[in-house]
């Protein structure tokens, strides 16, 4: 599900699961794995790329209907760790969307300390609205912290996937690279975090983001959002969606 490849002080972590890299329970939890190995490691960075055209395209959502709301419970807390894990590990991460971003994975890429993105066809962006399914906080705030308060409801209500110099502006991604050249920079950029004192980066990364955790992990609006998926009314969107849009 997950490459892992040693470059000395930097750990490249490659998501390979499937054609897509469909976030599912699996695949959170080993990514979760990942950066529990990670930071048990002598490396002192980390980037988290995708496979072949595609970093991630978001959440599995048929595997979300063929579970129902038992599979939801496991699920939603499983997104909220790993990207927990992501967001706030004291270590740099850098994140090359080598390709298409969307939803879940537009929010995984957004976890990093620097994002970095190929020029070509890739879409980055959270649709989650045109799918039918409210946002979970930590996401949210999230997608808050990427793109400020001017691109905010823009960013949300218009669920729309961009192009990758669309996502620039929008805040998204940092950096647009050539596509043959992401993964060299994204190295690059991770060596050049790595050789920052790591107790003065830990402190600076975890001041930074301490805006995320109060209304990010907030454990009733949590509950909320997993009775809002496990609902009739989100089930009957989620499958009008899959059906005109996953044949």
């Amino acid at each position: 599900m997950i490459e892992r490849h040693d470059h000395g002080e930097v750990l490249l972590l490659k998501l390979a699961h499937g054609k897509a890299s469909a976030l599912d329970l699996e695949l959170l939890q080993e990514l979760c794995k990942a950066i529990d190995e990670f930071e048990a490691s002598g490396a002192r960075a980390c980037v988290l790329t995708g496979t072949g055209s595609i970093f991630s395209a978001g959440v599995d959502l048929k595997r979300l209907l063929e579970g129902g709301p038992d599979y939801i419970d496991a699920f939603l807390p499983a997104l909220d760790r790993a990207m927990s894990r992501l967001l706030f590990s004291d270590r740099p991460l850098v994140t090359a969307c080598n390709g298409h971003a969307i939803a879940g994975g537009c929010l995984i890429a957004c976890c990093g300390d620097r994002r970095l993105g190929a020029r070509g066809k890739g879409r980055v962006g959270v649709p989650e609205l045109a799918v039918g399914v409210p946002f979970p906080p930590l996401a949210v705030e999230l997608v808050r912290f990427s793109v400020g308060a001017r691109h905010l409801q823009r960013a949300l209500y218009d669920a729309a996937v961009h192009s990758m110099e669309d996502a620039l502006q929008l805040g998204f991604i940092d950096e647009l690279v050539e596509a043959e050249e992401l993964e060299e920079r994204a190295l690059e950029a991770a060596r050049q975090l790595a050789a920052i004192p790591p107790t003065s980066f830990a402190y600076t990364k975890r001041r930074t983001r301490e805006v995320l955790r109060g209304p990010g992990l907030d454990p009733a609006a949590a509950a909320e959002v997993r009775a809002l998926w496990a609902s009739q009314e989100i089930h009957a969107a989620l499958t009008e969606y899959v059906a005109r849009t996953l044949r």
